[in-house]
């Protein structure tokens, strides 16, 4: 929460940070505040009060709110790729590629599909039947965990599928695509100065993306149970890589844009200093 109010803070007192760049960032710090207000608030309570139990109805609304954000944000990570190939592939159409009523539309787009994915999902979800087990194998509702335990239903099946390729894959593919273009561009630099800036550009957006996709990933792979009917509720590496990128990856995100920026950490010493004063 600190961590990243002080970014969006920073950018927001800055004027040479109003930019595209920094708009996606701020954006980015509110879904990172999003991740942890949704889920760590009743993670603390249960484990501090042994109560465990949730009622669909709150179950249900942390599913809407979670998977508004996770949707936002793997949109906004590409969103944030296509930042850095534009301004180091086409830098002298950057200004009007990504001005500033583009900017909010795009911005529009991602916080609008979040809404409606996650509407649809909720939906989709609150109206299975659940043959296995009332108890879910996580500390928060999610679409895979409810898949454990509900009744086979190939529609289910499809649209589960179909959220990860659209929602998922896609996404991850045209980031891939946007910084291999944006390598083979900075490998042509001749000088070693200019491609170390060029590259420093996109470092920490380069991390940020392999730290979600990497343990969102990681999470999602784990093969589920071969037979259902043999559930049995267990801590594990689900549980883990779930951690990190709800939790863990969302305080490292400012951190990492901050440390590796000098343009935030001058911005963030004049802050200091004037609030100083």
């Amino acid at each position: 929460m600190f961590a990243n109010s002080t970014t969006i803070t920073v950018v927001y007192n800055d004027q040479h940070l109003h930019t595209p760049m920094y708009l996606f960032l701020c954006n980015l710090s509110i879904i990172d505040i999003c991740y942890t207000t949704i889920t760590v608030p009743k993670l603390v309570y249960m484990l501090l009060s042994g109560d465990y139990t949730l009622t669909f109805t709150q179950c249900f609304i942390q599913m809407f709110f979670f998977s508004h954000v996770a949707t936002a944000e793997d949109l906004l990570l590409f969103i944030m790729a296509y930042d850095r190939y534009v301004a180091i592939c086409n830098p002298l159409h950057y200004h009007v590629m990504l001005s500033k009523k583009n900017c909010i539309l795009l911005l529009v787009a991602v916080w609008a599909t979040g809404f409606f994915n996650s509407l649809s999902l909720t939906l989709t979800t609150s109206n299975m039947s659940l043959c296995y087990s009332n108890i879910v194998t996580q500390f928060y509702c999610e679409l895979k965990a409810f898949a454990k335990i509900a009744c086979p239903n190939t529609g289910f099946q499809l649209f589960s599928y179909m959220e990860a390729v659209i929602f998922g894959f896609l996404p991850f593919l045209c980031c891939l695509i946007s910084y291999i273009k944006v390598i083979i561009v900075i490998l042509h630099i001749k000088s070693s100065d200019g491609r170390r800036k060029a590259f420093s550009t996109c470092s920490s957006h380069l991390i940020v993306l392999i730290m979600f996709y990497g343990t969102w990933t990681s999470s999602y792979l784990i093969p589920r149970l071969k037979d259902p009917r043999t559930f049995e509720y267990r801590e594990g590496p689900e549980q883990v890589f779930s951690i990190l990128y709800t939790i863990v990856t969302p305080t490292l995100n400012p951190l990492i844009y901050s440390l590796r920026n000098k343009d935030v950490k001058d911005a963030l010493i004049k802050l200091i200093r004037l609030k100083s004063k």
